[in-house]
């Protein structure tokens, strides 16, 4: 299975709510420059895939992009001030209902983001309903409004040449641009449509349509595509949405009846990136997991009774796990842990557990 396959299956999510954003005037927006000196976009080359519940070895997904994405909700009206500069522009939310200060952005989340697209579009009444990677090399993020959705997934540079290839399968290219970006637009019906970027900053982007679009109606959103700045596309997200400086406070939540193996430290989850709850969710457990695996792979091995024994009862107990069961009408990752904890448990464990956990 190809890393493109893998990206499919993530593309379905519920909506989250993203707070609406207005025009600041210039004395507003010099006044943000100067408080913000302290320090946070889908698809391929088929229609959008289906959650989870396609795919039985999600955790690969946390190491290679199959994790499926949580419900998140909200209306994304951004409205991007006409600067042209190298990093974005830089357009400032003037209501940001629940959104994190972007005075507060640590370097680490600013340097994770910086080194993304940091696509939005500027027209009311998009939802972001999927948002993950930035830990990673590539990531996705998608906007719904009523029955059409937009996705960008970004991959590294250099596989450009072969996505690219690919797409020109589907039809011969048209050049368009995407916020004076070159790209090529492909049809897949007269409904459906693909644009690729040429690659930047050692990235490339694919923009996929999902929905009844016509082509009028895909070039007018194309218009209103705009590559921001980094507080820019961090004052976009929700409180819903995970960044470094709130997995913390939602670690904490999601673990408080979970039984940590020796040694789990739970600062190390801040390196997780940016992510929606689900996509968080499912990186956190895979940790506690592949973490109480190896202590029962140490202590069958060690002849430590007690060790093994304590290592079983904490998979048995991940049926009773708050967090895998808020997860579980959502998604299939739950259903995948349990299913190797439990032989594991039972002290068969599964030749591809590493794989379906995302065990490192």
């Amino acid at each position: 299975m190809t890393d493109e396959h893998l990206d499919r299956m993530v593309r379905d999510a519920d909506p989250y709510r993203p707070e609406v954003i207005t025009h600041l005037d210039g004395a507003a927006q010099n006044l943000l420059e100067e408080i913000m000196s302290v320090p946070t976009l889908e698809s391929v080359a088929g229609p959008p895939g289906k959650r989870l519940r396609e795919r039985r070895g999600m955790m690969s997904g946390l190491a290679g992009a199959s994790v499926a994405a949580t419900l998140l909700a909200g209306v994304l009206a951004v409205s991007i001030m006409k600067g042209d500069q190298p990093e974005g522009r830089p357009a400032t939310p003037a209501t940001t209902s629940g959104a994190t200060d972007p005075s507060a952005y640590s370097g680490m989340v600013l340097k994770a983001v910086e080194e993304n697209p940091r696509l939005l579009i500027d027209q009311p009444g998009w939802k972001a309903i999927t948002v993950y990677g930035f830990a990673e090399k590539e990531g996705t993020i998608e906007f719904r409004n009523g029955g059409r959705q937009v996705s960008m997934n970004w991959y590294p540079a250099g596989q450009y040449d072969g996505y690219h290839a690919d797409r020109r399968h589907v039809s011969k290219p048209e050049p368009v641009k995407v916020d004076g970006w070159p790209a090529d637009l492909f049809r897949y019906s007269d409904s459906d449509f693909a644009v690729m970027l040429r690659p930047r900053d050692n990235f490339f982007v694919e923009l996929r349509t999902g929905g009844a679009w016509t082509r009028s109606e895909f070039d007018r959103v194309l218009a209103d595509v705009v590559r921001v700045d980094p507080r820019t596309w961090l004052a976009a997200l929700p409180t819903e949405i995970v960044t470094p400086e709130r997995a913390d406070e939602q670690a904490a939540r999601m673990l408080a009846d979970v039984p940590l193996p020796p040694g789990f430290d739970t600062t190390t989850l801040r390196t997780l990136g940016i992510n929606d709850a689900y996509q968080f969710g499912a990186k956190v457990t895979s940790r506690v997991g592949c973490g109480w695996i190896a202590e029962w792979l140490r202590a069958k091995k060690a002849g430590d009774a007690a060790a093994l024994q304590r290592a079983a009862d904490a998979l048995r107990s991940s049926h009773k796990w708050t967090v895998l069961h808020q997860m579980n009408d959502k998604g299939d990752w739950p259903e995948v842990f349990w299913e190797t904890a439990d032989e594991v448990a039972a002290g068969k464990p599964p030749a591809q557990y590493e794989e379906a956990l995302g065990c490192k």
